[in-house]
């Protein structure tokens, strides 16, 4: 890489450092293309994830193939149902801003940071998830399809 090329690469990377989370991304379309985390999801990670009540919290409006769980939502769409006609890309953009999408849902946003109202002081600023936690999830949701 040139001189140029490096100083070039270098002030990519501290702008892109300086961006809220959602800012970073890049939807195209209805997608985002690129891992938010730059590795591979965790399937198994990413079902307990779906499936914890403090963390995700996707079962508390989702159902799902998950016979061991005796309460499950009833508000939003089944994820099996829902996931297989999307693909990993699709997924990954519709977790992280669903009313990219649909500006009446109820689904939060779990990667985006800025733009709400009435957000208690210790979460200002903060994505519910994280981006590997995003990547897991989609890991998961993607092997539903299998």
């Amino acid at each position: 890489m040139t001189k140029w090329g490096a100083g070039w690469a270098l002030v990519a990377s501290l702008w892109l450092a300086c961006l809220s989370p959602l800012q970073a991304q890049v939807f195209v379309g209805d997608a985002i293309n690129a891992s938010l985390s730059g590795q591979l999801g965790d399937a198994g990670r990413g079902r307990a994830l779906v499936l914890s009540r403090q963390g995700g919290l996707c079962i508390l409006c989702h159902s799902g193939p998950f016979p061991e769980e005796r309460f499950q939502g009833t508000l939003a769409p089944d994820l099996a149902a829902s996931s297989a006609g999307l693909s990993a890309e699709q997924l990954r953009a519709r977790i992280v801003d669903a009313s990219r999408f649909n500006p009446d849902t109820i689904m939060p946003s779990y990667f985006r940071a800025e733009g709400f109202t009435r957000i208690a002081p210790q979460f200002a600023g903060k994505t519910i998830l994280t981006a590997q936690d995003i990547e897991d999830v989609v890991a998961f949701l993607v092997s539903l399809k299998q």
